[in-house]
């Protein structure tokens, strides 16, 4: 596995563990996918040790399950975490669009609007992975903007199920108008500094998920708990 397209890791546990996660949050490992310590590491071509560590923290995280007699698995998408962290979401994500409506950075508004550009094309191209790091951008723009990024960050921790979900629903339909939308109809709230309009768009966004999530549990039943 060629670590060269990332920064320089602090170790090849961390490259190995950095790869894994990107992989079972994009689907590319997707839930139920047996994990083989020997396997992983030929892959990687390195040691079992960084692999066995990376799994071990990857079941900190919920990503990875270790079943005892059966093997390691990427663990199947729980709906309970889900809302718990689309709730989170919402709560923060609230405030945070608030603040922005009464100061927020002429830079971090150029931003939203390039990004938005770019989203535009990922519906023409349909890419799924950039348009789920593109949207991810968009909303951390908005508390790198409000000088929040602690927040992101600790968000971020518990954003693993969530963000599988909002991955398959991506790759499941690749009808995003809506979601472009909203995010058009947010950043214009933010630069007329109307709150309360921001506050109830975000609400209508992130409350997707739930709706989502029901469809996606009917449709893709092996990759839900």
């Amino acid at each position: 596995m060629n670590f060269n397209h990332r920064p320089q890791p602090v170790s090849t546990r961390d490259a190995v563990y950095m790869e894994l996660k990107e992989q079972i949050l994009k689907l590319q490992l997707p839930p139920g996918t047996p994990l083989s310590e020997n396997e992983t590491s030929l892959l990687f071509k390195v040691s079992r040790t960084p692999v066995r560590e990376s799994f071990l923290r990857l079941a900190q995280e919920g990503l990875v399950q270790v079943l005892p007699q059966r093997g390691t698995f990427v663990s199947l998408i729980d709906t309970a975490l889900v809302e718990e962290a689309r709730f989170m979401r919402e709560q923060l994500e609230k405030a945070v669009i608030l603040l922005a409506c009464s100061h927020f950075p002429p830079a971090s508004l150029d931003a939203l609007e390039q990004n938005l550009l770019e989203q535009q094309a990922c519906i023409s191209s349909k890419d799924d992975k950039s348009m789920f790091e593109l949207d991810e951008a968009f909303h951390r723009i908005m508390f790198e903007g409000c000088s929040k990024m602690n927040i992101w960050s600790i968000m971020q921790q518990m954003n693993a199920h969530l963000n599988r979900s909002r991955m398959l629903r991506l790759v499941d339909d690749h009808d995003w108008k809506d979601l472009f939308e909203q995010h058009v109809r947010m950043a214009e709230a933010i630069k007329k500094q109307d709150g309360m309009e921001a506050q109830k768009l975000m609400v209508e966004h992130l409350s997707l998920n739930i709706a989502d999530q029901a469809l996606l549990k009917e449709k893709y039943p092996g990759y839900y708990k």
